[in-house]
């Protein structure tokens, strides 16, 4: 059986300028990245905004498990499915991280015969967009630094400085750090520390920016510290938001590449969703519903971070309603969360599924209740499932009056994704029973959180520690109560308990922290042990990764 790589590097792939071609993109709105990657001056696409909007696929999938869902390689199948059934269909994804790809996944542009390419080019720096983005997040660093350094005008705690470095890379030993040290002239000795670049307030504020204007507003915005007076130090006050904004000027502009299939794809920004807000950017998105008919995303992670954070933030600050949203899941998946081991998972348990099936139920639920939108379940299939597995699967989803399509796009393509197509346009043109939030902007914070733990997680409510008690009244105080919430928690269950699987009930979500992240426009609060920088696992997936002398990249999945 040949890897992704292979799969990828023995696929013809046209020229990136052809795929602008047919795509209607004029010559000077392409800046090609070399022959199969272009970024797109979205300024010179003059009627752009004139042009109404296609039809927004979410894709989002169960709680994550070791045994895989395949979120991502659903995402590009069914595009390439819509088109094979005479659709025009547009990609908007999120850029891997090299933590990731160096780390546990190894790769993250789909898999199989359902993949974005060039792969080893989006999963190895791309077209330099994160590089950016931690180039301007670690020059207001050294601004910050500087400015202390330089006589403290603005009476700057050191002790409460909230601006952390960053680098696009899993490196637990940068968690927390001593700098300063040395001669007088290095500095102020002070503690500090790095989150991973996909974590940093940048790439938010990158990936919910409208424009360049809209970018260097929000920049100047993002609240770095606090003085000794306890009132907020920001990246406008340090006149550091014109740099930062300069070196993201062409990071902002979205990344065209394509799918094994020649579908175009716009690949642009990339948080985490268990730590931010897990989304691909506004441009992106914005561009392929301007440009096709239907644009199909992903939001990270399971339903209660991806799904959720798309819904109550991504789409209430850009004006987007999804119509249709694609549930993934998988047997192996199912019957993890129903206590089975990994090395079982290809057994038939018909005892194990429908213990785990209350996760899938639950995320099918909150769609099609909490948010009122339309869902399919895609059950992306392997070859050890049984036809009773899947009939118990689609049983239990129709008592929910959800359909069931398998997906077979990793070893078919196009052609594996058919059904599940068909069924997304059949929802996205039968419309919506009138699309909600979590909760309304006027709400206080406490009372969000409680309805994203009670509505999302069916948590029995949200206990803040003393400290995080402060930083909400300290948040109302500086006038951001009505910010909606980006919760930090981990993505493997609905609880903030990684080893509560499946639909847990009678347990709290516990705020240890919450923070302002001004200038993306959301509060974090930060839940259990969630960290902002992750570690390597024992056996790192750079270890396989490798290159011939020929530049022949292998070991990436």
């Amino acid at each position: 059986m040949k890897t992704d790589i292979e799969i990828a590097q023995a696929t013809t792939i046209q020229p990136i300028v052809k795929i602008a071609e047919k795509i209607g993109l004029a010559t000077e709105a392409i800046e090609p990245y070399g022959h199969y990657k272009a970024k797109i001056n979205v300024s010179e696409l003059k009627d752009i905004n004139a042009r109404p909007n296609g039809k927004l696929i979410l894709v989002t999938a169960i709680t994550p498990t070791p045994a895989g869902e395949g979120k991502t390689t659903t995402t590009v199948g069914l595009a390439d499915a819509l088109h094979r059934i005479g659709k025009n269909a547009f990609i908007a994804l999120r850029e891997p991280s090299l933590g990731p790809v160096f780390g546990i996944k190894g790769g993250a542009a789909g898999g199989g015969y359902a993949q974005v390419v060039p792969m080893e080019d989006i999963n190895l720096h791309f077209t330099g967009d994160f590089h950016a983005i931690g180039a301007a997040n670690n020059l207001l660093a050294a601004m910050m630094d500087n400015h202390i350094h330089q006589g403290n005008q603005l009476g700057i705690d050191v002790r409460r400085i909230i601006w952390r470095r960053a680098v696009d890379m899993n490196d637990r030993q940068l968690r927390s750090i001593v700098n300063g040290l040395g001669a007088r002239g290095n500095g102020v000795p002070r503690e500090d520390g790095f989150d991973i670049t996909v974590a940093s307030e940048v790439m938010a504020v990158l990936c919910l920016s409208k424009d360049l204007t809209d970018l260097k507003n929000r920049l100047g915005n993002i609240v770095v510290a606090y003085t000794n007076a306890n009132e907020p130090v920001t990246a406008k006050e340090l006149k550091a938001e014109g740099a930062m904004a300069a070196l993201l000027k062409d990071a902002m502009k979205p990344n065209l590449v394509q799918t094994l299939e020649g579908t175009p794809a716009f690949i642009h920004g990339g948080p985490f969703a268990n730590i931010a807000h897990g989304c691909n950017s506004v441009a992106a998105t914005q561009l392929a519903l301007k440009l096709g008919d239907y644009c199909v995303t992903e939001a990270g992670f399971g339903g209660d971070l991806g799904a959720e954070k798309f819904i109550d933030i991504k789409c209430r600050m850009a004006e987007l309603q999804p119509d249709a949203v694609v549930v993934v899941a998988t047997v192996r998946a199912l019957k993890h969360h129903g206590g089975v081991k990994k090395a079982d998972l290809g057994t038939e348990n018909l005892d194990a599924l429908a213990a785990g099936l209350p996760n899938l139920l639950q995320h099918i639920e909150n769609i099609k209740t909490v948010f009122n939108l339309p869902a399919v379940v895609a059950i992306n299939r392997f070859p050890t499932d049984s036809e009773a597995e899947l009939s118990l699967i689609e049983t239990k989803c129709k008592e929910l009056g959800v359909n069931v399509a398998l997906s077979e796009v990793w070893g078919k393509g196009s052609e594996g994704g058919v059904a599940l197509a068909e069924e997304v346009v059949r929802l996205a043109e039968g419309g919506s029973n009138g699309f909600s939030f979590t909760y309304e902007d006027d709400t206080t914070i406490e009372e969000k959180l409680n309805a994203i733990a009670t509505r999302i997680y069916r948590a029995d409510g949200v206990e803040l520690t003393p400290g995080a008690k402060k930083q909400a009244e300290k948040i109302v105080e500086m006038g951001y109560g009505n910010l909606p919430i980006c919760v930090a928690k981990t993505q493997y269950s609905f609880s903030d308990d990684a080893t509560l699987l499946g639909a847990p009930r009678d347990f709290t979500i516990t705020v240890r922290n919450l923070k302002i992240s001004a200038g993306a426009g959301f509060i974090v609060a930060l839940t259990g042990d969630i960290m902002t920088m992750p570690g390597l696992p024992k056996v790192p997936a750079a270890e396989r990764i490798d290159v011939d002398n020929d530049g022949r990249i292998s070991g990436l999945f």
